[in-house]
């Protein structure tokens, strides 16, 4: 029995940071040696972080990027290190670079560049062409990036017919609600269709709007897990894997056979043979399979991560939040407390002769079970100042929106107050359903330097808080109980002024995340002066939610890099 020992190192780097990525990796590598692993393996671009954008376009960052490969590549003595970086060879490259005795032995272009959703690799990278295979003692192991397994033409089809036993896919995937699985059955479909053993190791971490997962893995020709790691997490994966089991098995299919039969070598296909010896192991590595997490839980993992690696990364370390004792400044409380500790999250009460007695109780009682410091700052005096000096312009015009409005920009105010004289970042509350049908005041409650639940609807801010209070019972019952009003004038309530969230919600997925067109979401049966109404709004705050801070993506269409929409555009659904 032929046995390598692969180490999937699930590390969380940062964008340009290239020191620091460089020692995490090295780290990395040591930890792989002390397991005795044969191959250890980070994710895309780990050098440089994922995604780099503009930095690509900077030479002195190429440069630096294949400088501090150099320096990795001398630690990886004894071990032979797969690594994500930029490659220069004319045109720059996402590259996986192979590493062995101090020196970089071959690399890897990316054949298939994403440029949709989230992704413009198109705009930076070249395409690859060669498929790289590594030949260790007579075994073959493939090369891949990402998006090349996504492809059903894909790299891993001809290293199949070439004979690999393995894969080797390393990534820099983000989070989105329901990736995990189908990245899953993804991998168990192109294992079993091509009988090898596919490693797949993800990035870990926050990107300002991105957050990546992971939940690395290596599954095996039967499509079952040979180890799965964690998620939201630095993880060091650990698998032995049996070569000659994967060789026995293909040589009882036929379908490998066949395909062998009609096969002529393409001329892009590169071998690589090595002169490293797998090593005997004294003992064996525990399977490791970690169970997946439900969906709430995922996603409210997710946010915790988007938030904490972009405080962190940014070098700030105190927010501060408007506490109004309504859910999502709830919500948004807690997912700091959690990501930054109590210690680094302060809460402002803003009251105003419309905040009622209950809403006071309830950000006090939420701020005491948090144990964060508040500060309590009444508006409406300041607000009385405000409409003093206005009334000479609107003279005899009645009260409306300008007024509601004005008790937002107010608080917004005072927050960036606090941020300017103590250094802490303002965090905006509003959620997905209310920036997609403006239902937010730009300067106002719009206010921050990060929106934790940007990208996540209303009706899905209620099952976070009550998923939040099963770990521990945090937000008081009251908060989630009572309906949602912004409490800007006598009775306010939300659905009063827009509709039922659970209807609102629904509508706003089929028209922002699947495109629907207006009379496919009527015939759904939602009433049409509803479904025209949602519509309408989305439309007219396209030039709110640009001037919107950007927030964490959890959805597969998040406004901003998925979803771009002109704001002078004369275009009309209905």
């Amino acid at each position: 029995m032929k046995t390598i020992r692969l180490a999937l190192a699930q590390i969380n780097s940062t964008v340009g940071d290239i020191e620091g990525n460089a020692e995490k990796i090295i780290n990395g590598i040591k930890e792989a040696k002390k397991l005795e692993a044969d191959i250890v393996a980070f994710p895309e671009l780990a050098i440089t972080g994922y995604p780099p954008e503009d930095l690509l376009l900077k030479p002195s960052f190429i440069r630096k990027n294949l400088k501090y490969l150099k320096k990795i590549a001398q630690e990886s003595k004894g071990i032979i290190s797969v690594v994500g970086f930029v490659d220069k060879v004319e045109d720059i490259y996402n590259a996986a670079a192979v590493l062995y005795n101090g020196e970089v032995v071959a690399s890897y272009h990316k054949n298939h560049l994403p440029n949709y959703g989230v992704f413009d690799e198109v705009r930076y990278f070249q395409r690859g062409n060669r498929i790289v295979i590594l030949n260790i003692e007579g075994y073959k192991i493939g090369l891949s990036i990402c998006e090349d397994i996504w492809y059903p033409e894909n790299p891993i089809n001809i290293q199949a017919i070439e004979g690999v036993e393995l894969v080797i896919n390393i990534n820099a995937s983000p989070y989105h609600i329901g990736k995990v699985k189908e990245r899953e059955d993804l991998l168990k479909v192109r294992s079993r269709d091509n009988l090898i053993s596919i490693a797949y190791v993800n990035m870990v971490g926050g990107q300002d709007e991105l957050v990546f997962d992971g939940n690395s893995m290596v599954v095996a020709p039967d499509g079952s897990f040979s180890a799965k790691g964690k998620a939201f997490e630095e993880d060091l994966v650990v698998c032995d894997i049996d070569l000659d089991q994967i060789f026995r098995k293909q040589l009882k299919d036929d379908r490998l056979r066949n395909l062998r039969a009609g096969y002529k070598r393409d001329e892009k296909v590169v071998e690589l043979f090595m002169d490293y010896k797998i090593k005997e192991k004294l003992q064996t590595i525990p399977q490791r399979i970690e169970l997946d997490q439900k969906e709430t839980e995922e996603i409210y993992n997710a946010l915790v991560l988007g938030l904490k690696d972009y405080i962190h990364k940014n070098d700030f370390q105190k927010v501060v939040i408007g506490l109004s004792g309504g859910i999502d400044s709830s919500l948004t409380a807690v997912i700091a407390v959690d990501a930054l500790g109590s210690e680094n999250v302060k809460g402002v009460l803003m009251p105003s002769i419309y905040t009622s007695k209950e809403s006071i109780e309830d950000a006090l009682q939420l701020a005491e079970n948090l144990q964060i410091e508040t500060f309590t700052i009444p508006i409406w005096d300041i607000y009385q100042t405000y409409i003093q000096q206005l009334q000479p312009v609107f003279k005899d015009r009645k009260p409306d929106t300008t007024e509601e409005n004005l008790q937002a920009r107010i608080r917004g105010n005072i927050l960036m107050a606090l941020s300017n004289k103590f250094g802490w970042i303002v965090l905006a509350t509003g959620n997905k359903s209310e920036m997609s049908v403006g239902y937010a005041t730009l300067y106002g409650d719009m206010v921050g330097g990060f929106a934790v639940l940007k990208d996540v609807y209303k009706t899905k801010v209620y099952e976070l808080a009550i998923y939040r209070n099963t770990v521990s019972p945090v937000i008081p019952e009251r908060i989630i109980e009572k309906p949602p009003s912004a409490e800007l004038k006598p009775d306010q309530k939300d659905e009063d002024e827009l509709l039922p969230y659970p209807i609102l919600d629904e509508i706003i997925y089929l028209y922002v995340e699947e495109d629907m067109p207006a009379e496919d979401i009527i015939r759904l049966g939602f009433d049409r002066k509803d479904v025209e109404k949602v519509i309408r709004m989305i439309d007219r705050n396209e030039y709110k939610r640009r001037q919107a801070p950007i927030g964490i993506r959890i959805t597969r269409r998040g406004f901003g890099k998925d979803r771009r929409m002109p704001i002078t555009n004369k275009f009309r659904e209905i």
